[in-house]
């Protein structure tokens, strides 16, 4: 399976993005039974956890984003995607998506990852 996330860029502090996470190699049905999720990495930090969407739509968030970031995933695109709102500058980092069997998702067990997409957030 291979993961492509774009919609990265630079936005003001409470502006908005959607990120997009394209997974090819697997079919729609397959891609369905996965945990997907998304994490982010500051220069100079360690990579955390964002959100994750499980097969069966269960959805939990990181204190630091909930009620502002929203993952959903569009099956017969085979694509998750993630709304973020009311940005601040802290959420400048760069953002990956990843595919996995496991529940709750962690960074060390999921199986592909795809290459980040950078969110700037500053004036």
């Amino acid at each position: 399976v291979q993961l492509q996330a774009s919609g990265g860029g630079l936005v003001q502090p409470g502006g908005s993005l959607r990120l997009s996470c394209v997974a090819s190699g697997v079919s729609g049905r397959t891609f369905s039974r996965y945990s997907m999720g998304w994490f982010r990495q500051a220069p100079g930090k360690e990579r955390d956890f964002v959100t994750g969407i499980k097969w069966n739509n269960i959805i939990y968030y990181a204190d630091s984003v909930k009620g502002r970031f929203t993952i959903s995933r569009d099956i017969a695109k085979n694509t998750v995607y993630l709304q973020m709102n009311s940005l601040k500058s802290e959420d400048t980092a760069t953002y990956y998506c990843a595919l996995g069997s496991i529940w709750p998702i962690t960074a060390a067990g999921m199986d592909s990852w795809g290459k980040g997409t950078l969110v700037t957030v500053s004036s």
